[in-house]
């Protein structure tokens, strides 16, 4: 009998590990009560290859983002938002998708 509440006791051990990991990945509780309770693997994979997508957009944004503060560490310009080192990294950062024809970032 100590051998099942100890596996027992390690699987709740790890359902709150796999929580905790999910929510620390940005999950919402409803996305890893899904991927918790899933039927089955391919439903499970299409699930998680959607999160491993949202993940991949966030961690774009977050290196676009860090790119701009190093370049403003070190930025000399009075007002960084005429430095053309800046407004390049800005617009590159904005990506494509911003870029109008006249050339306005929205």
């Amino acid at each position: 009998m100590a051998a099942t509440a100890t596996s027992h006791t390690r699987d709740h051990v790890i359902r709150v590990l796999t929580i905790i990991r999910a929510k620390a990945a940005g999950m919402s509780l409803e996305q890893i009560r899904e991927i918790l309770t899933v039927s089955g693997q391919a439903e499970r994979q299409a699930l998680l290859q959607r999160h491993h997508a949202e993940l991949e957009r966030r961690l774009h944004e977050i290196s676009a983002s860090k790119a701009l503060i190093e370049h403003l560490m070190q930025c000399t310009a009075d007002d960084f938002t005429h430095c053309p080192d800046y407004r390049r990294i800005a617009e590159t950062a904005a990506g494509p998708q911003n870029h109008h024809k006249n050339g306005c970032v929205m």
